[in-house]
């Protein structure tokens, strides 16, 4: 009964999460979603002054993706505490652990939630479908601040890149083709209905998983997001990008995707976005304004 309360709950605040993205009123809250790598001053400023607008101040971090989590922890703590962050706490939980009925309550007071780099089908193994789960869509959509780098821009969307490739297990031959049913994707947090969010992307060279797994859910932007640079959803629902590199925008909504016996996918009409810092991009509309707008 309690795991099907839970998802009732989580059901709900997703409906709600999607309507905002189609343009109607929606979450309060910011969504502050981060490629990886380096993360300059500038952009954390921002990142905490937005944590400011909701709650009590506090920030909770969660390690889990981490491999490293008793060295990443006390980093991130230290990190937020130097652009003036008091109250600022790291949890490594287990699954178990956040199943316990009361196990949100660590969320109580919040201002803003991160998500550590790393593995981010640990993370969504942890804690989807609990809770804090649960209680994370209810603060977003009540005005929470939610942001993560690396595989905690991962876990944003509801479909969820792990970063596994099918056909390929050799690293140096990994996403060298655009083909069907080879990016292995899983549900993720959904605070993005709209979209799948990749991460290290221009990095990375990691285009051609991206472009695949957009032509295979074509109702969904793609938007690959560079290291030092970060997409913040804002409350209106369009995406200021912020940070040092870019962010690769696809968008298959008007294209006609075609397939070869090969299993090989083509595209007419695909459209592409590469976007600056400043720039701001509708989703709806699929169109980028200048930052003035």
């Amino acid at each position: 009964m309690r795991n099907a309360a839970i998802a009732g709950l989580i059901f709900a605040l997703a409906i709600g999460t999607a309507c905002s993205q189609g343009g109607q009123a929606g979450p309060k809250g910011h969504l502050f979603i981060v490629g990886g790598g380096e993360r300059d001053e500038p952009l954390m400023k921002r990142f905490v002054e937005l944590a400011k607008g909701f709650g009590t101040g506090r920030i909770v971090v969660f390690t889990m993706a981490s491999s490293v989590p008793l060295e990443v922890g006390p980093e991130l703590v230290a990190e937020f505490r130097k652009y003036g962050v008091q109250d600022v706490v790291y949890y490594q939980l287990t699954r178990d652990e956040a199943m316990k009925a009361d196990s949100a309550k660590i969320l109580d007071g919040v201002s803003a939630i991160w998500f550590s780099g790393g593995d981010q089908a640990l993370l969504t193994a942890a804690l989807l479908d609990t809770p804090i789960h649960a209680r994370m869509l209810e603060l977003y959509a009540a005005g929470c601040l939610i942001g993560g780098t690396s595989a905690g821009a991962a876990v944003m969307s509801e479909v969820m890149i792990t970063g596994d490739e099918k056909r390929t297990k050799n690293e140096d031959e990994l996403w060298q083709t655009v083909e069907a049913d080879n990016v292995v994707r899983v549900r993720g947090f959904g605070f993005v209905k709209n979209a799948i969010i990749d991460q290290h992307f221009l990095v990375r060279r990691r285009q051609n998983r991206l472009i695949s797994l957009v032509l295979e859910n074509p109702a969904l932007l793609g938007a690959g997001i560079d290291e030092s640079t970060a997409i913040l959803v804002r409350t209106d629902g369009k995406w200021e990008i912020l940070g040092e590199s870019q962010v690769y925008v696809v968008d298959a909504r008007k294209a006609v995707v075609t397939k070869a016996s090969s299993n090989k996918l083509g595209a007419h009409g695909l459209a592409l976005h590469l976007l600056l810092p400043g720039d701001v991009f509708d989703p709806v509309a699929g169109r980028a304004e200048g930052p003035s707008k």
